[in-house]
């Protein structure tokens, strides 16, 4: 694997430790390297992210603005996070979090302006009425929408429970309450077509 990839788990790459990143310091690439590294795990991580988020309740548009905001703060503490996947979905839920308790209204006039991570954002709401996969996962229960986006994300239940500061008890058995609420509601779904 070489310094520019990321691990599987979107961790550090391989041989960019600290002390890998202090042996080049000499030559002056330390910020060049982060710059690389930084670079490498956003273009893997940015749309499993958004998707993540998305499983968890948040509009399309929703989801693109918190990544982003996330990613920003990823960047200005890259030399400093030891588990920068982790990290990010982390950070990303929180502001959700946030988001979703922020009782204030965002209305606009207009459509959103199209950006590289949403390039049509008309095109958004007909997107989301095409997945029903989606609006199953947004009807379950808040803490199994988020349980279920942690494993969707790919992060076992023993790192989901130190994540989210629970036991990995508590994880699996909400996994498997989502699971069987997911699967009761496309059920209904298909006796219904």
């Amino acid at each position: 694997m070489s310094d520019d990839e990321t691990t599987k788990s979107g961790d550090l790459p391989t041989g960019a430790s600290a002390a890998h990143r202090e042996d080049l310091a000499g030559y002056g690439d330390t910020q060049r390297i982060l710059d690389e590294e930084f670079s490498a795990f956003y273009r893997a991580t940015v749309r499993t992210l958004i998707g993540f988020l998305a499983n968890q309740g948040a509009s399309l548009a929703d989801a693109a603005d918190i990544a982003q905001s996330s990613m920003l703060s990823a960047y200005q503490r890259w030399g400093d996070i030891e588990h920068p996947r982790a990290w990010i979905f982390t950070v990303a839920s929180r502001a959700l979090v946030r988001k979703v308790a922020d009782v204030r209204e965002d209305l606009v006039e207009e459509v959103p302006e199209p950006t590289s991570l949403v390039p049509r954002p008309d095109a958004v709401a007909e997107w989301e009425c095409e997945h029903e996969a989606l609006r199953i996962v947004r009807s379950l229960p808040a803490r199994q929408r988020q349980i279920l986006a942690w494993t969707c994300s790919g992060f076992t239940p023993s790192e989901i429970a130190e994540q989210l500061g629970m036991t990995s008890e508590a994880v699996r058995a909400s996994l498997k309450k989502a699971r069987r609420a997911a699967t009761e509601r496309v059920r209904k779904w298909e006796a219904g077509q």
